[in-house]
C-alpha cells in the first residue's frame, strides 16, 4: 500500500515537490492565505527579487488594484504581523498605507513596524520613523520596542536617552516608564548600568516591588546571586515584601547552575515566610532537572507540587510532557496529552502540541507528529508556528525522505497557516538540503533569503560554496562569495 503524503493528509493543492523551490516560492505563497484583502497586498510584494523597501513602496503606489482595497488599521496590523520577518516589505506596505487618503495609521501599527525594523537590525531607518511619528501615535509600547531593540543592538546609552527624551513624545518619566528602561538594560546584562540611573532617579521617581524584582532578576541572570539577595534586603528597606516571583527568580538561578539543593532549601524558606511556592516555581526546578537529565528527580516534582497545594497548568504540563518525551516515556507523555490534560480542563497551546511533535519526530513516529499538526488548526489556542515545523523538517532531512516530504510542508507551512521563514529555518533547510545533495535547491532557498535582507550565517555560505562549486554553478559562486565579502566587511 503506498505511503500517505504530507500533501495528501493536508488536502493540499498539487505542487512539483521533486523540484526545487524557486525563487519567491515562499513570498509569493502568501498571495493564498486568507483573509482575501490582506492577500491581495501581499501577492503585490516581491522583495525576494533583491528591490529596495522604496522600490517595492512605489510598484504598490503605481499599482490600480490596490486603490480598490479599503484600507483600515486592522488590515495593516495583520500584514505587518505576517511579515514581521521581511521588513522590506513591511515597510513598504506601511509607507503605502500612511499615502493612502482618509487612512491615519494607529499606534499598534506604529509599534509593530518599529519592532520589526528593529529585529531586522534597521535600526537608522527604525529611528528615523520613531522622530517622524505623531507624538499622539507615539505610546509607552512604541518606546518599549525601540528600547529593547536599540539595547540588543549594543546602542544601550542612546536607549537611556530615549528615556531622558521622553517628554519630547509627548510622554512621563515615571516608575513605568523607569521600569521599562531597567528593565530593558537588566535583560542585555547592563545591571550595573541600570543600578546607576536607579540611584539617581529613585529621589524623584518611587520604585516598586516591581523595581527591585528586575534587579534581582538582572542579577541573577549575570550569576551575581548575592546582589540578588542583598537587593530583597534592600527591597524590605522600602517597606515591600519579596513575593513568589522574587524568590522563584532566585531559585531559576540556583536551578541554571544545578545547585538543586539550594533551590529546594529556599522552598522551604518561602513556606516558613508565608509566602509558599507557586506552579511556576516548580515548572522551573522540573524544566532544570530535565535539561541536566536528573530526569528520575524531575517526575518527582510533580508530587512534590501537590504536597504545597500547587494545581498544575498548561506551562507545567507543556513541562511535564517534555520531561517524559525526553525520558523515553512514550506512552506516558500522550496519557497526559490526551486524557489528563482534558480531565483536569487544562487547556494545551501551542508549546503543547510542539512537544507532541518533538517527541514523535525524535522516535520516528512520523505521520504522529503531522496528525499533531494537523489537530492544531481547529484548536484556537494551538495554531502551528514555525517551532511546530522544525521537528519534522530535521527528521525528514535525517531519514533522507527529502522528495516525499519537504516540499509539501513548505506548502502546508507557507500557504494554509501564512508562516514567514525565518533565519534558523532558512538555515535548516538549506544544510539538510546541502547534506542529501540537493545544493541547487539550496540556491533558491539562499538567494530568497538574501532578498528579504536576512543575513545568513557565514557557516551557511561557506557549506553551500563547496556544494554548489561541485556542481560548477558558477553565478551561484560569486554570488555567494559576494555575501562572504560583505559580510567580512561589515
Amino acid at each position: 500500500m503506498p505511503r500517505t503524503t504530507v500533501k495528501q493528509i493536508f488536502n493540499l493543492r498539487s505542487y512539483p515537490y521533486c523540484q526545487p523551490i524557486p525563487l519567491q516560492f515562499t513570498t509569493n505563497a502568501l498571495a493564498n492565505c486568507s483573509p482575501a484583502n490582506p492577500n491581495l497586498i501581499i501577492s503585490k510584494v516581491k522583495s525576494g527579487t533583491g528591490r529596495t523597501d522604496n522600490e517595492i513602496f512605489e510598484s504598490l503606489i503605481h499599482d490600480h488594484s490596490c486603490t480598490t482595497i479599503p484600507i483600515s488599521d486592522t488590515l495593516i496590523s495583520h500584514i505587518l504581523h505576517r511579515l514581521k520577518d521581511d521588513w522590506k516589505s513591511s515597510f513598504a506596505i506601511f509607507k503605502w498605507a500612511q499615502s493612502q487618503k482618509g487612512h491615519t495609521p494607529l499606534p499598534n501599527s506604529y509599534a509593530i513596524i518599529l519592532d520589526t525594523l528593529g529585529k531586522s537590525k534597521q535600526i537608522q531607518k527604525m529611528m528615523s520613523l520613531l522622530t517622524q511619528t505623531p507624538h499622539h501615535d507615539v505610546t509607552l509600547t512604541s518606546i518599549s520596542k525601540v528600547m529593547r531593540r536599540l539595547c540588543g543592538a549594543g546602542k544601550w546609552q542612546q536607549a537611556v536617552k530615549i528615556f531622558d527624551d521622553l517628554n519630547t513624545f509627548g510622554l512621563q518619566k515615571n516608575t513605568e516608564s523607569m521600569n521599562i528602561l531597567l528593565d530593558t538594560l537588566c535583560k542585555e546584562h547592563k545591571v550595573e548600568q541600570a543600578r546607576k540611573i536607579f540611584l539617581e532617579l529613585k529621589s524623584c521617581i518611587p520604585p516598586t516591588p516591581h523595581t527591585f524584582n528586575i534587579f534581582i532578576h538582572g542579577w541573577c541572570k549575570v550569576n551575581r546571586v548575592e546582589e540578588a539577595h542583598w537587593t530583597i534586603q534592600e527591597m524590605k528597606g522600602y517597606g515591600f515584601s519579596p513575593s513568589v516571583i522574587t524568590y522563584s527568580t532566585i531559585i531559576k538561578s540556583y536551578c541554571q547552575n544545578h545547585n538543586f539543593d539550594k533551590a529546594y532549601k529556599l522552598l522551604d524558606d518561602m513556606k516558613r515566610r508565608n509566602c509558599p511556592p507557586n506552579v511556576v516555581t516548580f515548572t522551573i526546578i522540573m524544566c532544570y532537572l530535565t535539561k541536566f537529565g536528573e530526569f528520575k528527580e524531575a517526575m518527582m516534582i510533580p508530587e512534590k507540587m501537590k504536597l504545597f497545594g500547587c494545581e498544575p497548568d498548561t506551562l507545567f504540563y507543556n513541562a511535564l510532557i517534555h520531561t517524559l518525551a525526553k525520558s523515553g516515556k512514550v506512552e506516558e507523555a500522550v496519557n497526559v496529552f490526551e486524557f489528563e490534560m482534558a480531565r483536569f480542563k487544562v487547556v494545551r497551546n501551542t508549546s503543547t502540541c510542539n512537544s507532541m511533535i518533538a517527541m514523535f519526530c525524535h522516535h520516528g513516529m512520523d505521520e504522529k507528529a503531522v496528525n499533531v499538526v494537523k489537530s492544531m488548526g481547529s484548536l484556537e489556542n494551538c495554531r502551528p508556528d514555525i517551532q511546530s515545523f522544525h521537528p519534522l523538517l530535521k527528521m525528514w532531512f535525517r531519514t533522507r525522505k527529502v522528495d516525499l516530504w519537504v516540499s509539501d510542508l513548505l506548502d502546508e507551512m507557507v500557504n494554509k497557516y501564512c508562516i514567514s521563514l525565518d533565519l534558523s529555518t532558512y538555515t535548516l533547510l538549506i544544510h539538510g538540503l546541502c547534506r542529501v545533495g540537493r545544493c541547487e535547491w539550496a540556491y533558491g532557498l539562499f538567494r530568497e533569503m538574501v532578498g528579504k535582507d536576512i543575513t545568513p550565517r557565514y557557516n551557511t555560505c561557506a557549506l553551500l560554496l563547496d556544494e554548489i562549486r561541485k556542481v560548477k554553478n558558477y553565478e551561484g559562486v560569486d554570488f555567494i562569495e559576494g555575501c562572504m565579502k560583505r559580510m567580512k566587511s561589515s
